[in-house]
């Protein structure tokens, strides 16, 4: 009598079972949740005052909350850097008043929003529940994401807004969501001149990542033509604003040329480098009035490029390598602005450098994962252009901007909860070929 040998399912090894565990249990989420809100809301208890560009905003918000409008610092109506940020945040103050708590809150409201963007995001760009909460996970211990929450800056409500309406024109299912969209990103406008530059990118991936390619051309063409004049309706009173105050037509802000020449000039490094001799002559020069001041600046700044062509590539490197190999700048408001900066200095040194390994980590992920990614779906017989592309042309973005103007370690912040979604998708697929690899197969033979 011959034996027969029935192969039974396998049996899932340890961490087969644990990741399962990860990616479906309730617990899990909840407990990612709670801790990137616990650590959000510890650094708020940090005394850290407004300085530098913070002070800035946090200034003409509290002018705005009160009804003086936006001014410069000698009373005078301005439009020098882009008022979004000071304008939303004066619509808090006006409600709650002028307050590091009341800020605080609305950044981390801000951030709470980033978390669940990350999340949702994640799941529809990677569609993996584990590896969006590997994501969000991610994001929840960065050190540099927690840092910011109590500052006068940007960076936290910017990329609540850009996650936004990326999330919107991704799930969109009608026009009016291309008409939440287009508020989003006028809004985002405002806060950041140059956002979009994002709308066509977005409707780039959506046109080449599926068939029929120029039968959809026209119907996307039209809704990226929607969003864009969207966006611009929302900024126009703005733009409105600053000719009648002003007496000239600004779209959004007056600082566009002065950044262009902080980038460019003799003595340019590739970091911002606002004291440069040329910048601190222009500020000073007398019979120019701010938005004559802008494009004098924009002048200088593309005489020097067009006279330099070579030294201006030249410094594209180090342009690059200043938007993208630091981290953890968070550190200098902290160190110009909290008052116990001194008496813990060693540990904000520690953080710093911590934050600058996990950094470095979260990069070679990236990075790494966009090779991956292209030889799976090639290896499953997919397009390998998919809405998994974004974070990397979230990324592309403020990196050609940079090479323009000039570098900072601050302008990737927008970047950085792309960069841990794609990272949470590397890591689940990296221990998931773990977990298969030690699982067993069981065979029983019947004689």
């Amino acid at each position: 009598m011959s034996a027969k040998v029935i192969h039974f399912p396998t049996r899932p090894s340890r961490l087969s079972l644990r990741l399962e565990w990860f990616a479906t249990d309730r617990s899990v989420l909840l407990g990612i949740w709670a801790l990137y809100f616990a650590l959000r809301a510890a650094v708020l208890l940090i005394d850290v005052a407004p300085t530098s560009d913070a002070e800035w905003y946090y200034t003409r918000a509290a002018s705005l909350a009160v009804g003086r409008g936006y001014l410069d610092n000698a009373g005078a109506p301005t439009a020098f850097w882009p008022a979004g940020w000071p304008i939303a945040l004066s619509l808090v103050f006006s409600q709650f008043g002028v307050s590091q708590v009341a800020l605080g809150l609305f950044n981390l409201a801000s951030a709470m929003l980033i978390g669940a963007l990350t999340l949702v995001l994640g799941r529809r760009l990677f569609g993996s529940e584990g590896a969006a909460r590997a994501g969000l996970l991610l994001l929840a211990v960065y050190p540099n994401a927690i840092g910011y929450v109590p500052l006068a800056l940007t960076e936290v409500f910017y990329t609540a807004l850009l996650m936004a309406g990326c999330w919107v024109i991704v799930t969109r299912t009608s026009r009016w969501h291309l008409v939440s969209a287009g508020l989003l990103f006028g809004v985002a406008t405002l806060v950041k001149a140059q956002t979009l530059v994002v709308v066509p990118l977005l409707f780039a991936i959506e046109w080449l990542r599926m068939g029929q390619m120029w039968k959809r051309l026209p119907g996307l063409v039209s809704e990226g033509l929607l969003v864009l004049a969207l966006a611009a309706l929302t900024v126009a009173p703005w733009t409105i604003r600053n000719e009648m105050q002003l007496g000239h037509w600004v779209a959004v802000s007056t600082n566009g040329g002065y950044t262009l020449l902080t980038g460019n000039h003799d003595t340019a490094t590739g970091d911002y480098t606002p004291d440069a001799p040329v910048v601190k002559e222009l500020m000073a020069r007398t019979g120019l009035d701010e938005v004559q001041r802008d494009a004098e600046a924009r002048r200088l700044g593309m005489e020097w490029i067009t006279s330099h062509p070579d030294r201006f590539v030249k410094l594209a490197p180090k342009k690059f390598l200043r938007l993208w190999l630091p981290d953890g700048e968070a550190e200098w408001a902290y160190q110009g602005g909290a008052a116990g900066y001194p008496r813990f200095e060693l540990a904000y040194r520690a953080v710093r450098v911590l934050n600058q390994g996990f950094y470095v980590t979260l990069m070679v992920a990236f990075a790494a994962a966009f090779f991956v990614m292209i030889a799976r779906r090639r290896r499953d017989g997919q397009r390998w252009i998919g809405w998994w592309l974004l974070p990397y042309g979230i990324a592309l973005y403020p990196t050609l901007i940079c090479l323009v103007f000039s570098g900072q370690s601050r302008f990737h912040y927008p970047v950085m909860p792309w960069v841990c979604m794609t990272a949470g998708w590397l890591a689940m697929t990296a221990l998931g070929k773990l977990g298969d690899r030690g699982s067993t197969a069981h065979t029983h033979t019947l004689h």
